[in-house]
């Protein structure tokens, strides 16, 4: 491949790696390699986490693929860190002309402390004292059977609740009030929630 062509795909290349960029803002780094230039690869850099600069050399992963063409293409979601000690999480896609020769290399680079951060915060929220000797539930008594009644019902029809016909909701409901179900509290609000459709479109259907 000539020099003007491996011109024409780095230029490609740094469009993909801005619009990239500009989709996983703030929290994944985007850069650019030329491996044409072992001391001077960084060609663009995208969210910079890392505090390098376009101009910088090639890192361990670059200069392996430099030098052996058979090096793996793709190496995905492989632990990393930033120069601060930040937990990263990487993906470094190598670029090829159609000679085999490594020219350039897409690299992403996530910073993982955010989201460890928050996975930490929601695991405390959502957590709950399994020992207590509370036990509570917020849902109405029979509502559970409202709803296995509805179900089955649909079953039998090969269908699924919110896709029950007008006069499939008038015969469930009618099997629902035989049931007793229909006396439970709030049983309207639980078929409609069930049902998707509204209180006063179940009370049509139970006339």
């Amino acid at each position: 491949m000539q020099s003007k062509d491996h011109d024409h795909l780095i230029e490609q290349l740094q469009h993909i790696a801005a619009g990239l960029g500009q989709t996983l803002a703030p929290f994944c780094e985007v850069v650019l390699h030329d491996l044409r230039d072992p001391h001077s690869t960084v060609l663009a850099i995208h969210n910079n986490l890392s505090g390098r600069q376009p101009g910088d050399p090639a890192t361990e992963l670059g200069l392996a693929r430099i030098a052996d063409p058979a090096y793996p293409q793709v190496l995905a979601n492989y632990p990393n860190h930033f120069p601060d000690g930040r937990q990263a999480k990487s993906t470094s896609i190598g670029i090829k002309d159609d000679e085999g020769n490594y020219v350039a290399a897409l690299c992403m680079n996530v910073d993982l402390s955010l989201f460890r951060s928050l996975h930490s915060l929601l695991g405390q929220f959502g957590s709950v004292d399994a020992n207590a000797a509370i036990q509570e539930s917020l849902d109405p008594a029979g509502a559970d059977a409202i709803r296995a009644r509805i179900d089955q019902f649909a079953a039998r029809l090969a269908t699924t609740p919110r896709a029950l016909k007008a006069d499939e909701r008038r015969n469930l409901l009618r099997e629902l009030k035989s049931a007793g179900l229909l006396d439970l509290r709030r049983a309207m609000e639980i078929t409609a929630q069930h049902l998707g459709v509204s209180r006063a479109t179940v009370y049509n259907y139970a006339k």
